[in-house]
């Protein structure tokens, strides 16, 4: 349900839809025990997920790289569900003939523990230029 709650949040700000965090954080206490806390950071641990796929995040929930890798089956299983999310983008349907195809993001190989990737990964204010 974090996951779904987190894409519907995400379709409107790709959109440019207005959304309500807070009041989607409340349903979603109503329907699963978790605190508000422990949402937020759940979506946080997703926008770290989509970073490392090289997809559209929330900029308001910052990649928090530290979670379980069960999550990455939830989101790529969210993803496989609903193919239609990368049509999602006009850029991504226009075929004007005039650019190159976007190239494949490859991670980190997979470890056999469950420690968050390099740090390498995450973006901080100070990288950005």
């Amino acid at each position: 349900m974090i996951v779904a709650d987190y894409f519907a949040m995400l379709a409107d700000d790709v959109a440019g839809r207005s959304y309500s965090k807070a009041e989607c954080n409340r349903r979603l206490q109503e329907r699963i025990d978790r605190s508000r806390k422990s949402i937020e950071f759940k979506h946080q641990n997703i926008s770290a997920v989509l970073k490392g796929l090289g997809e559209d995040w929330i900029p308001g929930y910052r990649p928090a790289f530290h979670f379980q890798t069960s999550l990455i089956d939830a989101v790529v299983r969210w993803l496989a569900q609903n193919p239609g999310w990368f049509a999602r983008r006009p850029s991504a349907r226009e075929d004007s003939g005039l650019r190159e195809t976007s190239p494949l993001w490859v991670g980190p190989p997979p470890t056999l523990s469950n420690q968050p990737p390099p740090q390498e990964l995450e973006v901080t204010s100070l990288d950005v230029v």
